[in-house]
């Protein structure tokens, strides 16, 4: 739609009549100071709290001469009114901010979305360059519909809950390097890399998670799978995410036991080393997946986005056999 000719969105907050009356009034403890902000005179907020009080059957506050107080009723009704009017109000800023456009609203995690999904995102972006991608980083597994999202990226031992749920691809594991520790080992300044029992007299990046699917990608079960079960490295670096693990190991700080479905084009660029090579890999039993939406199957640039998904995670699939 030609923007010149899009229709006059409104900006005031959506209507939602007593509890916006009884939040305001809830937060501000003054019900003058609540009718000033929602532009409503003093006596017009008063029948909307008694109205709401009525309906509820429990008073929420104590009036006095110069002092409004929550009664326990209202204190646990605020707690549920409160963060629900503020999503109310992000998802209507949402809505008439893509009044007009193609928006693709999309969900994954922090690391997926840095290492796999962005450096990739600029083929698509060029084929379609009337869509607008909306990317938010979430561990979490999210009802698609209640929270407005068309697409998950997530990462699971088995599918996720839900319908249009499909296996991108699968996970292997393998210590990397970096160019930088590369040149310090060449030098004579750190010890060799020959095989992998060389680890012990380095500093290894380790996820600081205890979730079942990080518990995977620890180097515990890589040293028990060579081997080498009772293994410590010189020291280790406890990093949160994925991609801070990799950010280290390109600064020379540590080695990491890598997820080379997020760092395969790193490693064809030589970015990353495979400190051992492929004989040294080690699957495990979880994997990447794609969930679209029901509210988003009838959209063609939603449907569009997840063929290229497809496409992208079919590439990933051929170079590594996951």
């Amino acid at each position: 739609m030609n923007n010149s000719i899009r229709p006059r969105i409104p900006t005031r907050p959506l209507a939602v009549g007593h509890l916006r009356a009884f939040e305001a009034v809830a937060r501000l403890l003054n019900f003058s100071a609540a009718a000033q902000e929602l532009a409503l005179t003093q006596p017009a907020i008063s029948r909307q709290i008694k109205a709401l009080e009525e309906e509820l059957g429990l008073p929420l506050f104590q009036r006095g001469t110069r002092r409004v107080e929550l009664t326990h009723a209202g204190a646990q009704l605020l707690t549920v009114v409160a963060p629900q009017l503020v999503e109310l109000d992000r998802r209507v800023r949402q809505l008439r901010a893509d009044a007009g456009r193609q928006v693709i609203n999309l969900t994954t995690f922090a690391s997926f979305a840095s290492l796999w999904l962005l450096p990739r995102l600029e083929s698509f972006q060029q084929a379609h360059p009337a869509v607008d991608i909306r990317i938010s980083a979430s561990d979490g597994v999210q009802d698609l519909d209640a929270s407005g999202f068309d697409v998950a990226l997530s990462y699971h031992l088995s599918p996720p809950p839900g319908e249009g749920v499909e296996r991108l691809f699968g996970e292997v594991l393998a210590p990397v390097h970096g160019p930088a520790r590369q040149a310090r080992i060449d030098a004579g300044e750190l010890p060799p890399l020959h095989r992998p029992a060389d680890l012990a007299e380095h500093t290894l990046a380790e996820e600081d998670d205890n979730r079942p699917t990080s518990q995977l990608t620890h180097w515990r079960p890589w040293f028990e799978a060579q081997g080498l079960g009772d293994l410590q490295p010189r020291r280790w670096l406890l990093l949160n995410y994925t991609h801070q693990q990799v950010q280290a190991t390109l600064a020379g700080n540590a080695l990491t036991l890598a997820r080379l479905p997020l760092v395969y084009d790193q490693l064809e660029r030589g970015e990353l080393i495979e400190t051992f090579g492929p004989a040294r890999r080690h699957r495990t039993p979880s994997s990447y997946w794609m969930r679209l939406a029901r509210s988003a199957t009838q959209r063609p640039e939603v449907l569009q986005f997840c063929e290229w998904l497809r496409e992208q995670a079919a590439q990933t699939r051929a170079a590594l056999s996951v």
